[in-house]
């Protein structure tokens, strides 16, 4: 039920324009961030030297590791509010958002002292150098500072993403994200403090963000309005977000923990190669937002149209969104691939450091349109509230074939390339798993929505 032009009515009218709409800001949102982030590491590489690019991009696996499971469980916050909305439930919408900002607030002052507490053990335990970890430690330490802000903007825009509105989100990052960067060139070149000054600048840019969506959310005169008086945890709606969310964020934390693994493997070959490594992940993760987006719009879109019963039209969101996510990663993929000397050449000017980023992405950019359709399935899936078993088998097939791949395989095979053929191996061996999933549950879920409807 559309209310205002930042809203997309889902469950009626044509598919694909509507996904454009939706998933296009959700990229360009995605991509935005990432542009700022790509400043952090461009910033410290260029001006502070190798070991400091090295020291932030060894903290990445492990940030999501620690951050994955809550930012899971909001997709299972968007997936209640979509169904809410869609469906006219004004008093449930109100309840769903409160509980899952309030949530989004406890969870993050929570992970403000395990991130601090864990993060020289975890790094140690990765193997991380002696010439790098005191500086990862300080990166982590101010970064897991600014979760309180993290979690709200995240919970905030996935209600927000419930009712099709990508724009303003996409304005509000990039507010913060100018802010972040004018932080980052004055607290590392003109105030040298290496990476802590980007660490600072990432906090401030995370606060600004989370104040203007929570501000988005308070101006609002629809049934997700947020007033800070009602700020409470119910129970029955926390219940039905874990339903969704908790085995979305256990599946991408778990994931995040093989990537852990990656990242110590690549670590034994020294501080160039995990500097070559950063520079390539962070390309990767243009990828990733891509494909994300879509994931994102088929999740809601199916969400939505599942709580009105409307499955035929679910079956055309999953095809079109399979379609748009091929076309986006094919087309990012093969420029990463034919471009990739000069996009690793602006993280850094040393040429083993682009040599080292070259030789993964030779192997993981083309083919990465795998990713998006492994990831596509799980997030139709979530959609029709069915989370816990593609969180299984995605676990069985990229993390067991990743840990398969480095214990096994790769110690006879030392080389970052085919350490990093891996990734289109999992991805492969996912997807064979994950479409046999999806169509025992589409027969399942569809002969219930008959029975309903």
């Amino acid at each position: 039920m559309k209310t205002n032009k930042y809203e997309i009515d889902m469950c009626n009218g044509t598919i694909l324009d509507k996904l454009v709409s939706f998933s296009v800001p959700l990229m360009l949102t995605s991509i935005l961030q990432l542009l700022f982030n790509a400043v952090d590491i461009i910033v410290v590489g260029r001006f502070s030297g190798s070991s400091s690019l090295a020291a932030v991009g060894s903290t990445t696996a492990l940030i999501h590791i620690f951050t994955n499971l809550f930012i899971g469980v909001s997709l299972g916050a968007n997936v209640l509010a979509a169904r809410y909305f869609a469906t006219g439930r004004k008093e449930e919408m109100s309840g769903a958002v409160h509980t899952a900002i309030a949530f989004a607030l406890l969870s993050g002052i929570v992970m403000v002292f395990v991130g601090v507490g864990i993060s020289r053990p975890a790094l140690e335990l990765m193997d991380t150098p002696d010439d790098v970890i005191g500086k990862s430690v300080t990166y982590m330490s101010i970064y897991f500072c600014g979760m309180p802000f993290f979690m709200l903007y995240n919970y905030g825009a996935a209600i927000l993403r419930a009712v099709g509105d990508t724009k303003r989100p996409l304005v509000f990052l990039a507010v913060a994200g100018m802010a972040n960067v004018v932080l980052d060139l004055l607290l590392v070149i003109v105030i040298p403090l290496d990476v802590a000054g980007v660490a600072i600048g990432t906090v401030a840019s995370q606060m600004v963000s989370c104040v203007l969506v929570l501000w988005c959310l308070y101006r609002t005169e629809g049934s997700y309005q947020l007033r800070f008086s009602r700020l409470k945890i119910r129970w029955i709606y926390l219940k039905r977000i874990f339903q969704v969310g908790i085995p979305a964020g256990i599946q991408s934390t778990v994931i995040n923990f093989s990537n852990a693994l990656l990242q110590s493997s690549v670590n034994s070959f020294g501080s160039i190669a995990m500097a070559g490594y950063t520079a390539a992940n962070n390309i990767m993760s243009f990828l990733y937002a891509a494909v994300n987006a879509v994931t994102q719009a088929c999740m809601s879109f199916t969400s939505q149209n599942y709580s009105v019963g409307k499955h035929k039209r679910m079956d055309k969101i999953l095809l079109e969104c399979l379609f748009l996510s091929v076309c986006f990663a094919l087309a990012l993929g093969v420029g990463a691939y034919v471009f990739g000397t000069g996009l690793l050449g602006i993280y850094s000017s040393e040429a083993e450091v682009i040599r080292c980023g070259l030789e993964i992405l030779s192997i993981t950019t083309v083919p990465y349109f795998l990713c998006g359709i492994m990831d596509l399935i799980p997030g139709a899936l979530r959609g029709m509230g069915r989370s816990a078993v593609p969180m299984v088998l995605s676990v069985i097939g990229t993390v067991g074939v990743r840990v398969l791949w480095i214990y096994v395989f790769f110690p006879d095979h030392r080389s970052l390339y085919f350490l990093f053929i891996s990734y289109p191996a999992s991805w492969i061996a996912t997807i064979l798993m994950q479409v046999v999933c999806y169509l025992f549950v589409r027969k399942q879920c569809y002969r219930e929505m008959k029975l309903k409807y």
